[in-house]
């Protein structure tokens, strides 16, 4: 069996240079798997009465606090415009007319609740 003996300075280099490459490599890997953990943004609504709440967030637990809600009929008028409170639900007056309720909290896929889908609470 034959062992690897280096000069002590070469040593310090060898071992300077493993270290920094397992730092790179841990920064790399700490930068690049947060992809994995990316959140979506999330929005259930229901009907207390006349009014239409819907509570916005996020996949990973998180809130919306201060969002736009908006509220549009079947042929893409606006009908409303609300924004999430600091328990991250945004309240509406129940319309006389089918309507849908949009999230989009700037991802690539906004958040669409139908009427059909909301259920008194």
């Amino acid at each position: 069996m034959h062992s690897l003996s280096l000069p002590l300075g070469l040593f310090e280099v060898f071992m300077t240079i493993k270290s920094s490459t397992f730092a790179a490599s841990l920064l790399c890997f700490g930068t690049f798997s947060t992809a994995a953990y990316a959140h979506f943004p999330l929005m259930s609504c229901w009907f207390e009465g006349d009014k239409v709440l819907c509570e916005a967030g996020y996949s990973d637990g998180s809130t919306a606090v201060e969002y736009n809600v908006d509220m549009f009929d079947y042929d893409d008028n606006l009908i409303a415009k609300g924004m999430t409170d600091k328990r991250s639900i945004a309240e509406f007056t129940k319309p006389d007319t089918d309507f849908y309720l949009v999230f989009d909290a700037g991802h690539e896929n906004p958040v669409e609740v139908d009427v059909v889908e909301i259920k008194e609470k």
